[in-house]
């Protein structure tokens, strides 16, 4: 009784130091993160900034962005939703928080679920995928060019949840399509991506689609859903966001996340 006792007693004590050191680690990271961009947001969006661009593009940031919005600099965001683990697997519960440099393109994400960890970062034009055991063992550790591509990606297509951002710039163009979309092409050193916006007829993006790489294979269609558009700090943002994977066979769902609190330029990791 007393060595089963010690044995749970060990492994509980196991957990905790976990838990705690990959606490430090994260806020290192966001850290790090935060340190590597800068504060812009003594600039403001002017309606003129939007002359050239395609309609439906106007049409949304009319709609998201209020005249003399000063520009975001940083972001902060908390959710919960579901996930799958893989596109055959079935759904968890999982709460995240994730943080957000734009000057700079880079975030940090983690994802708790009851069984695991994951880390989502671009940091320092590095991509990378952690994802940790009950918080105590790494069981994946993925990075390359694949994952700086990947997570470059995931990192412009969250613009819509900070979208002075999406504004026109040396990296970053739209293009028209027709009345309803519009391809927004964006280059950073030597990767170059786009995403495809499909707009209502209110202005708001409802879906992003692009080629990502699955992991370490080829670029597959990957689409993001969009709606429920709230007012965060007086920006207007989608609050749910939906992740599929449209393949040969079908499209899969692995991604639903609900946005609980939404805070800008406060480069600050939540308490």
């Amino acid at each position: 009784m007393i060595i089963i006792f010690s044995l749970g007693g060990f492994i509980l004590l196991l957990l905790i130091f976990g838990r705690i050191n990959l606490s430090i680690q994260f806020s290192k990271q966001v850290k790090e993160l935060f340190a590597q961009s800068k504060d812009i947001s003594g600039q403001v969006f002017q309606s003129q900034q939007l002359v050239d661009l395609p309609e439906p593009v106007q049409r949304y940031f009319k709609h998201v962005l209020k005249e003399g919005q000063s520009y975001i600099s940083y972001a902060s965001l908390k959710h919960d939703g579901q996930f799958k683990t893989g596109l055959d697997k079935e759904w968890i519960n999982i709460k995240g928080e994730q943080y957000f440099t734009t000057v700079k393109p880079g975030f940090i994400w983690k994802g708790v679920t009851s069984m695991f960890t994951a880390r989502d970062l671009f940091i320092g034009d590095k991509g990378r995928l952690v994802v940790s055991l009950f918080s105590i063992c790494t069981i994946l550790n993925a990075k390359g060019e694949k994952f700086n591509q990947g997570e470059l990606l995931r990192w412009l297509s969250e613009n819509i949840w900070f979208p002075t951002n999406l504004l026109p710039g040396d990296r970053l163009k739209w293009v028209a399509i027709d009345s309803q979309t519009a391809r927004l092409n964006f280059d950073y050193h030597d990767i170059s991506l786009f995403l495809i916006a499909s707009f209502n007829a209110i202005g708001e993006i409802t879906q992003l689609e692009t080629k990502r790489y699955l992991g370490e294979g080829g670029l597959e269609t990957w689409v993001i859903k969009l709606n429920n558009y709230k007012e965060f700090n007086g920006v207007l943002v989608p609050t749910y966001a939906e992740a599929i994977w449209k393949l040969a066979d079908g499209e899969h769902s692995y991604a639903k996340f609900y946005v609980r609190k939404l805070v800008y330029n406060k480069p600050l990791k939540f308490e």
